[in-house]
C-alpha cells in the first residue's frame, strides 16, 4: 500500500481517511478482517498508537467493527459504506464548487464544465 501524507493536518486523521478510501473502493471488502495495528504502522511508517487512533476513528464511523479475538473487520453494513461513500462524494463536489465560486462561476457554469468533462472522457 502506498502511504501520502502532508503538513495541513495530523497524521491519524489523514491515516483514517486513507483506510475508509480503501474501504470505499472495495479494496477491504464487506466483512473482510482488516489488517493489526502493528502491521499498517509498520506499512505506513507511523508510530502504533498513530494508527491505533485512525484504526479507533474507523470504528467511531461505523466502518469497522472490534473484536477482542477477531481484531477488526470491515462493518457488514453496506449501508453505512454506502452513505460514507456519498458523503465523501458530496464533500468534493462541495468542494470542488466552492474554488469555481471564488473563481467566479456559477452553478450553472459548473454544470457545462462537468459535461464537457464526460464527454471528454
Amino acid at each position: 500500500m502506498d502511504w501520502q501524507f502532508t503538513d495541513d493536518r495530523p497524521i491519524w486523521q489523514q491515516l483514517t481517511d486513507q483506510l475508509t478510501l480503501r474501504i470505499l473502493k472495495g479494496e477491504y471488502p464487506p466483512g473482510e478482517r482488516l489488517p493489526g495495528v502493528r502491521e499498517l504502522a509498520a506499512q505506513a511508517g507511523v508510530n502504533p498508537n498513530t494508527m491505533q487512533r485512525a484504526m479507533a476513528q474507523l470504528e467511531a464511523d461505523g466502518l469497522a467493527v472490534g473484536s477482542r479475538t477477531a481484531g477488526r473487520t470491515v462493518t457488514q453494513d453496506i449501508s453505512v459504506i454506502e452513505s460514507a461513500a456519498r458523503e465523501r462524494a458530496r464533500a468534493a463536489v462541495s468542494a470542488c464548487l466552492k474554488i469555481l465560486e471564488e473563481l467566479g462561476y456559477s452553478g450553472e457554469d459548473a454544470l457545462v464544465f462537468v459535461k464537457e468533462e464526460l464527454h471528454h472522457e
